[in-house]
This record gives structure tokens, sequence and C-alpha cells, in this order.
């Protein structure tokens, strides 16, 4: 005879479980529960063909996020940016602040 594996609400045990099967109880206990769960996980054996590191790579953190590649990506994309306003100035003759529809040449107009 095969034997069957307890129901899977039995298997496990939580706070959140808990709540769920037994409705009187305040949920609020469950944010203030000093009950930590981790897992460390490992693998038996490494599959075929794979094969560990010679030795750790060296990472660096990012100041504030600015990565080298993201730089210089960014930096390319203003260079194309500049190149494409300059070359519309050439084409429609006027400035960039004439073609959105400011006036320009008049002074700040502010009365002294």
């Amino acid at each position: 005879m095969a034997t069957s594996a307890p129901p899977l609400s039995l298997s496990l045990s939580s706070p959140f479980l808990s709540t769920i099967h037994n409705p009187t109880r305040h949920t609020l206990s469950i944010l203030h529960s000093h009950k930590r769960v981790g897992f460390n996980i490992r693998a038996v054996k490494l599959p075929d063909g794979v094969e560990l590191p010679k030795e750790q790579p060296k990472f660096e953190a990012p100041f504030l996020g600015f990565t080298r590649t993201a730089e210089v990506w960014n930096s390319r994309v203003c260079m194309i940016g500049l190149i494409g306003t300059v070359i519309l100035e050439l084409i429609l003759n006027k400035g960039l602040l004439q073609i959105i529809g400011v006036e320009v040449g008049k002074g700040l107009d502010l009365p002294l």
C-alpha cells in the first residue's frame, strides 16, 4: 500500500496560514511576528559541463549609480542631440528658441 503525504495545510506552519484558517485571529499579529524564516539551498552535485570559476570576479559597486557603460551611452546620445540641433538650426536658418516660438533679440524688457 502506498502512504499518502499529510495535507499541505497541515505540513506548513506559518502565522499567515494560521490566520487564513482561523478568521477570528486579528491580521495585525502577522506584522508583529518576530519569527524569521531563512533558507539555505545547496546543489548536491554540479550539472555536467558546469565548472566553478577559478577566482571570484572583482566587482566594484557603482558610485551613486554612475557606471562607466551608462555614462558612455549618455554622452553619445548627448553628442548626437547636440549635432542634430546644430544641423536643424543650419537647415531652418533660425535659432532653437525661434523655432519653438520665443521672440529673441529684444532684450529682457524689464521696467527699471
